[in-house]
């Protein structure tokens, strides 16, 4: 399968722990690949920042895939990493503050991205990890995926994954796995909002591709124009949702892929992308 879809196999993979994978159609997968934990370490944090950053400004880069290698998707911080810092002088206080910090903006830098993400998630999603894949724009799920925020059962809330988690569903689901720290299965994930599908984990790689490519056929200007807008009203009444939605509507219509798509439309012919 991996062949098929030009994905190398985990033992193709490398030493790197975040492999960039461009596929064709403009489709950038980028895999996590520390294993078995897949942590959210300050080097893997470092990493996905400088490629989130570097694949804002790439024009080839239409979609981006967020993966991992083996069989647990993200465990969220490396707290084997954290613990030392305790003999700190100020007991870790800044590093703590510095490591949240960086994490916090790596999640913001995927909402705020130009380019939507998805997250491919097979294995378990625990903490940051979780964090992770609610911060992406969509989410598709192997049937051994889990989910779940399980701070509350080592003294440590997860308050920074409770930032992602009460955006992507309602508060009580998003409460009952903050203060439970339950893990919870895809169907009920998707019940509740945290992702989009569940797929056998024979077809994940392949249906996340599948919606990566049909997004990226799409004019990257609209697309940016979209996500920006639609993240923006969700914090807003109703009454300013649309009043900017209105306003972000009408420069949309002014833009030339508007013009050139809606013409195509009306001539019954595929429209020919400049993404402006």
């Amino acid at each position: 399968m991996a062949e098929i879809l030009n994905i190398k196999t985990p033992d193709e993979l490398g030493d790197a722990i975040l492999v960039h994978q461009p596929l064709e159609g403009g489709v950038l997968r980028l895999v996590l690949n520390n294993p078995p934990a897949n942590t959210l370490s300050e080097a893997m944090l470092t990493a996905l920042q400088e490629s989130l950053d570097a694949a804002e400004t790439d024009d080839s880069v239409r979609v981006i895939i967020l993966a991992a290698n083996g069989h647990l998707f993200c465990a969220g911080h490396d707290l084997k990493e954290l613990t030392p810092h305790r003999e700190d002088a100020d007991k870790g206080r800044a590093y703590f503050k510095a490591l949240m910090d960086q994490c916090s903006q790596v999640m913001q830098s995927i909402v705020n991205h130009p380019k939507p993400v998805i997250a491919e998630v097979n294995g378990l999603a625990t903490a940051a990890g979780c964090q992770l894949v609610a911060s992406a724009d969509l989410a598709i799920a192997s049937e051994d995926a889990t989910f779940c925020t399980p701070g509350v059962h080592i003294g440590l809330f997860c308050s920074t994954p409770m930032v992602a988690l009460s955006r992507n569903m309602h508060r009580k689901h998003a409460m009952e796995m903050l203060l439970t720290g339950e893990a919870i299965t895809p169907s009920h994930a998707r019940e509740i909002g945290l992702i989009n599908r569940v797929v056998p984990v024979e077809y994940l790689q392949r249906i996340t591709l599948q919606y990566a490519r049909n997004i990226a056929k799409k004019s990257s200007h609209t697309l940016k124009v979209g996500k920006q807008a639609f993240y923006q009203q969700a914090d807003m009444n109703l009454a300013d949702a649309y009043a900017h939605a209105a306003e972000v509507m009408t420069e949309n219509m002014l833009a030339r892929d508007a013009e050139e798509g809606i013409g195509a439309f009306l001539e019954s012919r595929e429209p020919t992308w400049r993404d402006e």
